[in-house]
């Protein structure tokens, strides 16, 4: 079983892209989708989000939510809004973003090498959100929403996937973020053989985003391999729809942390302990730190920069991250947070909101202190997942994010 496969994706019509992309399904609640598909009938938020077609109130996971998802997937179909390749083929798919561009392949990606962590995960997922995933393609007979995997070093796929994306594009939208995406159908039988061996050379692939859907489409391949008694493995159930960047591509932002209080120490206090740990400097104006194991502080209308000690600094790839040195040697120590996964008194602000939002949070008295941290890296996040370990909450923010609605694996 190859590590990932050309399908026939299930895309908009002609023409039709900029009418149907919508944000990924879990980063608008369900006020903001409502919003923003007004007036869109095409949206695929139709489909992602479906509860905003019911009233106001509903449980978006109600029997009827799902349902109604099937119907209006049904709805653009016969509509002549999505359509199905004729053959199984690969897609190049690439985003912008003002300077930024990264360029990887939309592929269904096998479950099989999932399950033995070949494709490699570094979160843990909560049970309710990877039953509302099942429930989801089970209604929709199909995976609407793509995984975003990196795969490392591997020239020649860089440069098949450049060459493929010489012609205009075959669909072209620009997001309401202003991401321009666009999409060329690779379905030259000789690129489509190679680009498969090329994937089954490379010894891992890794999850940046997508670890629910990725274990719902698990948990459904699994299912129905029990309920087939003529299963064999070439089932469109066996494969996820996945996006795959490779890894030097990839842009990860600063994920920063604001705090509501300072566990009852006064401002001249709280400091006097952080220097236990850490250099602190007053800087003139907002701390956007340049490397790893710096910080930004934010505390009374005034910029501190934080560097670490070094003599603090592990081996361990999950406690060697700057989002474990200042969890684990100022937001728990000091501020007495040691579960940031539940606790209500710490909050996160993806790098895209700025250093200014930050500063907001704090002057409003909402927060007492704020931090930035500098992103992770790609390296690190893989070295985390070959470790076989899990990142700390809140670790990565990627940016740009992928659109629903540009390809779509139908699981018949």
């Amino acid at each position: 079983m190859p590590l990932i496969r050309p399908f026939p994706a299930l895309r908009p019509a002609e023409g039709r892209a900029q009418e149907v992309i919508a944000p990924p399904y879990d980063v608008l609640d369900t006020a903001e989708a409502r919003a923003l598909a007004e007036g869109r009938p095409w949206s695929f938020l139709h489909i992602s989000k479906p509860e905003i077609d019911l009233p106001a109130g509903a449980d978006p996971y109600a029997p009827e939510v799902y349902a109604k998802a099937a119907e209006n997937l049904q709805r653009m179909l016969d509509a002549g809004v999505l359509r199905r390749d004729e053959t199984p083929c690969y897609y190049a798919y690439r985003l912008i973003m003002g300077e930024h561009v990264q360029t990887g392949i939309v592929a269904a990606a096998s479950v099989a090498e999932y399950d033995v962590n070949r494709i490699r995960r570094h979160e843990f997922t909560r049970p309710d959100k990877e039953d509302d995933r099942v429930r989801q393609i089970t209604a929709l007979n199909a995976q609407t929403g793509p995984v975003l995997l990196a795969y490392p070093h591997a020239p020649e796929v860089d440069a098949l996937l450049a060459a493929a994306t010489q012609h205009q594009a075959d669909a072209e939208a620009i997001s309401e973020a202003g991401v321009h995406h666009l999409l060329w159908v690779i379905r030259d039988t000789e690129v489509i053989a190679r680009l498969t061996a090329l994937f089954d050379a490379i010894p891992a692939l890794y999850i940046a985003d997508g670890h629910h859907r990725s274990a719902a489409a698990s948990r459904v391949c699994a299912a129905r391999r029990t309920a087939n008694p003529h299963h064999t493995g070439e089932e469109a159930y066996n494969y996820f729809l996945a996006v795959i960047f490779p890894d030097h591509q990839m842009k990860i932002l600063d994920y920063n942390r604001v705090i509501r209080d300072l566990n009852g120490l006064n401002e001249e206090d709280f400091l006097r302990r952080v220097r236990e740990c850490f250099t602190v400097e007053a800087a003139d104006g907002p701390v956007k730190p340049a490397q790893p194991r710096e910080f930004g502080l934010y505390l009374g209308r005034r910029w501190y920069r934080l560097h670490i000690h070094p003599s603090l600094v592990p081996t361990d790839p999950v406690d060697r991250l700057d989002v474990s040195l200042l969890q684990n040697h100022l937001i728990a120590p000091i501020l007495g947070i040691t579960d940031p996964r539940r606790d209500k008194r710490i909050d996160f602000v993806g790098g895209i909101r700025g250093l200014r939002e930050l500063e907001r949070r704090v002057d409003t008295g909402e927060m007492a202190v704020a931090f930035a941290l500098h992103p992770t890296h790609m390296e690190h996040l893989m070295a985390v997942a070959d470790a076989g370990r899990v990142m700390p909450p809140k670790s990565t923010w990627f940016e740009p994010k992928l659109a629903d609605g540009m390809a779509s694996h139908l699981l018949d």
